[in-house]
């Protein structure tokens, strides 16, 4: 078997095996009739290697039967069915956008991207923005550490936890307080104290007297509006002053009372009630916050195994939660189009359609983001930890079917590496197709 050149350890007892073919009479427990020869006896015995399709491309991760290296083959197949996914998301709201736009489903992104600038180029005046921050995506660390539990048995979950290095999840005690480690900050987010929020607010500002606004002003400019209602009432960017309310750009401060959700650093580490809370690291110094909750960022594995580390990071950013952002739409309506009722509630209707999709597809590519460096990180560990467990463990005193595991582990080893490669290769296609849509907006 081709399999057994990769390691010479594994000749030896696979020479045993054939020459105690007739001293065998069988595996079960009424044994088979007759002496088999040694091809037919590994086989009845489960000493054989999983056919061709039927391994990590079957969906089957029970290569080895040894804990650690069986757990990286499962990170695999699971990477091959998050690529699926993933890429099927983003080409169902690419294919969404292009029918609003009157193309066939599955056209090209590029004569998307064609037929979508000359929607807003027939309906907009100066061009359509739109602001929003980054989508967020979530990562369970208390799942990472199941994950590296099970693979590596020397991890006690409970024992251990995993690190983050944005911002952890964090509990509220009924008292409004907050326990982060010293180096992390304490993060709030719900309604702000009196409405005053020292931070950034998301959603409408009541503005109490004439300010800036950084979004749409609804009532009030004094200033040159970009969009105005038909009462003259300001419906877009102001210039001037804003007089009334202001729908903010994702991120945006609030010279007002936040009427939305505010994202706020509580001076005394204590949250107002009903917020939630988080635990955020020093992205700049590189730092990182043990975490027990979410993860907005990456998690680091509890120290284990290489591979076992490998596998479980994998499948714990694989199974990151991905958050549509909030858009923020500013354009002012062509001379063609404005003050024609039944031109501009269809250009809006559409609109508000498209946002669906556009912030869908934000999600999606981040997601995809995320699974290409899971592609990347996998096929790296399949030539070094997985490969450099498998040659420790046969130094080992094993059973035959042990030292048979192995030798089909590094038979596989290679498809795994091929599946990280296509997997890699179809969201690249999915992400340049995603840019051309969001390459509109300036993205």
């Amino acid at each position: 078997m081709a399999y057994f050149k990769k390691l010479g350890l594994f000749a030896a007892p696979m020479a045993l095996a054939a020459g105690s073919a007739g001293m065998m009479t069988g595996c079960g427990e009424e044994g088979v009739p007759g002496v088999p020869g040694a091809e037919e006896l590994m086989e009845q015995c489960g000493l054989t290697c999983p056919g061709t399709g039927e391994g990590v491309l079957g969906g089957n991760a029970s290569i080895s039967g040894v804990a650690s290296v069986d757990a990286f083959f499962g990170s695999v197949v699971r990477l091959n069915s998050v690529t699926t996914q993933v890429t099927g998301n983003i080409q169902a709201e690419l294919d969404g956008i292009a029918l609003s736009l009157g193309l066939e489903k599955g056209a090209a992104a590029a004569e998307i991207r064609t037929a979508l600038e000359a929607k807003i180029a027939a309906n907009v005046e100066g061009g359509l923005t739109i602001d929003f921050q980054p989508p967020q995506c979530q990562v369970s660390a208390s799942a990472t550490v199941e994950a590296t539990a099970k693979c590596d048995a020397t991890v006690e979950p409970g024992m251990v936890s995993a690190s983050c290095s944005g911002s952890c999840e964090a509990e509220v005690s009924a008292s409004g307080e907050v326990s982060c480690e010293a180096e992390a900050t304490v993060e709030c987010k719900g309604t702000a104290p009196n409405f005053a929020c020292e931070g950034s607010c998301e959603g409408s500002c009541e503005l109490e007297a004439g300010a800036a606004c950084e979004g749409t002003c609804k009532g009030g400019c004094e200033g040159e509006c970009s969009v105005e209602n038909a009462d003259g009432s300001c419906n877009g960017q102001c210039d001037g002053q804003c007089t009334g309310s202001c729908e903010l750009t994702a991120g945006a401060s609030c010279q007002g009372q936040c009427k939305g959700e505010c994202t706020y650093t509580p001076p005394e580490g204590q949250c107002e009630a009903g917020a939630s809370a988080s635990c955020k690291a020093d992205v700049e110094a590189e730092a990182s916050v043990q975490c027990e909750g979410k993860c907005e960022g990456e998690v680091t594995p509890p120290s284990a195994s290489a591979e076992c580390e490998a596998s479980a990071k994998a499948d714990a950013q694989a199974s990151a939660e991905c958050t549509p952002p909030s858009l923020n739409v500013a354009f002012e309506f062509s001379a063609e189009v404005s003050g024609d009722a039944t031109a501009e509630a269809e250009f809006l209707a559409w609109l508000e359609g498209f946002k669906g999709r556009f912030a869908a597809l934000l999600a999606a590519t981040a997601k995809a983001d995320i699974v290409f460096d899971v592609a990347a990180d996998l096929g790296v560990a399949a030539t070094g930890a997985v490969e450099g467990a498998v040659s420790a463990a046969a130094e080992g005193d094993l059973s035959l079917k042990t030292t048979v595991g192995l030798g089909c582990a590094l038979e596989e080893l290679p498809i795994a590496v091929d599946v990280t490669t296509d997997a890699t290769t179809e969201l690249t296609a999915s992400l340049s197709a995603a840019a051309e849509i969001t390459a509109v907006f300036g993205g």
